[in-house]
């Protein structure tokens, strides 16, 4: 049976686009005074003082000993690739997005791709010793959606191979794994600070590490290998991070924890909200590892709710709830690298087709939530598996 999303068609119902993602921003005014100072000094980039400001600030915050700021997640991840001297073949999963993979295959990398455990949707641990070879040289982990990766089985696997381990952290700032936080794990964690996170610096991104060679390497190379005003040591890129991208950072760490509670507080309406609803299941983040709560993500069975979830994505598309498949497809069915496999992912196939992450962030009330719970409700869906798909005052 076809589902009609026109059959019970509302005028929108929120008048003003709701996107996933949508930037969390402090007070202008204290991000005016950081750009006054800027233009003051007249430091634009090249390691200004409020990006070693940053620096030294996200080192406390993150408990490492090294943060070295970048100009987005995909050069941090590039230049730690590089620094980490990584070629031949790194394992990561394919559910992820598609600059965790680019950023090895620009450099000649080859990403092989493993299967997520169905549960966590992270890297599944019992399936990547299969697809060590000869050429395997590391082991990418994503924290997805800010829940850390199984990281202890990761060690004893890549110490066992012999083996680098390197974290893709870009979901996972303000994140913790057994009472610290991410970023000290692996060789290094690299994060992104693009709009879209819970912490922004405008675009940017960061590597972090307890290991000062690597940091070293990385400062060197992103700066195109200059060692001192004239001399160049390396093959290195432009891959800085300028000072209006720092000043921006310096005002929203200050409200992070802000960000974070407004996030929490949304997550519990939606989860309230959505408990009684069939065929919907939203990702729990435990108390064991503090999360960011930045994404809301749900986990739709087509036959108990009665509507796929790309049906429910044009449904709420159609009210300004701008639903993102966060990932459709995986990694392994785009190109260039569905021409590298054959792949064997059944359950990173599985979950490509039913999760969806709706909206979240500053931008929203409590109210709003509310009103997108209802849509969720209200979305037109066959009756298979509908009996007292919502029950008031549950």
């Amino acid at each position: 049976m076809t589902i009609s999303l026109e059959a019970r068609t509302l005028p929108p119902i929120l008048t003003t686009p709701l996107h996933v993602g949508a930037p969390n921003i402090g007070p202008w005014h204290e991000f005016s005074e950081r750009s006054q100072e800027i233009f003051r000094r007249r430091w634009l980039t090249n390691r200004g003082p409020l990006v070693i400001e940053l620096e030294q600030k996200l080192q406390a915050y993150l408990e490492v000993e090294h943060v070295v700021l970048c100009a987005n997640g995909t050069i941090a991840l590039e230049l730690a690739a590089q620094a980490a001297g990584l070629s031949g073949e790194v394992i990561v999963p394919s559910f992820t997005f598609i600059a965790s993979a680019h950023a090895l295959h620009w450099q000649g990398i080859k990403p092989v791709f493993c299967d997520i455990n169905p549960h966590t949707y992270n890297i599944d641990p019992d399936a990547i010793e299969a697809l060590i070879t000869p050429a395997t040289r590391a082991i990418l982990g994503v924290h997805l959606y800010g829940r850390p990766c199984e990281i202890e089985r990761l060690n004893q696997i890549a110490d066992r191979h012999g083996l680098s381990l390197l974290f893709d952290a870009a979901h996972a700032f303000g994140c913790r794994f057994q009472g610290k936080p991410i970023g000290g794990n692996g060789l290094c964690e690299v994060f992104s600070f693009h709009a879209t996170k819970v912490f922004n610096t405008f675009e940017g991104g960061a590597v972090a590490t307890n290991d000062a060679a690597l940091a070293e390497k990385v400062r060197l190379l992103q700066n195109f290998g200059f060692q001192g005003e004239d001399n160049v040591i390396a093959l290195g890129i432009n891959g800085k991070m300028p000072e209006i991208n720092a000043a921006m950072g310096l005002v929203n760490l200050e409200h992070l924890d802000s960000f974070i509670t407004v996030n929490r507080g949304h997550y519990g309406v939606y989860a309230q909200q959505l408990k009684p609803l069939q065929g919907i299941r939203l990702i729990d983040y435990p108390d064991a590892n503090a999360n960011n709560y930045h994404y809301i993500i749900i986990d739709i069975d087509e036959v108990e709710f009665g509507a796929s979830r790309d049906q429910l994505r044009d449904y709420l598309r159609q009210h300004n709830v701008l639903a993102r498949r966060y990932f459709t497809p995986g990694c392994h069915r785009m190109a260039p690298y569905h021409d590298l496999g054959p792949w064997h992912l059944p359950q990173t196939e599985a979950v490509c087709e039913r999760l969806l992450a709706l909206p979240n962030g500053t931008q929203l009330s409590a109210a709003m939530v509310q009103c997108i719970c209802d849509l969720i409700r209200q979305c037109p869906r066959q009756q298979l598996g509908a009996k007292q798909l919502f029950e008031v005052g549950r």
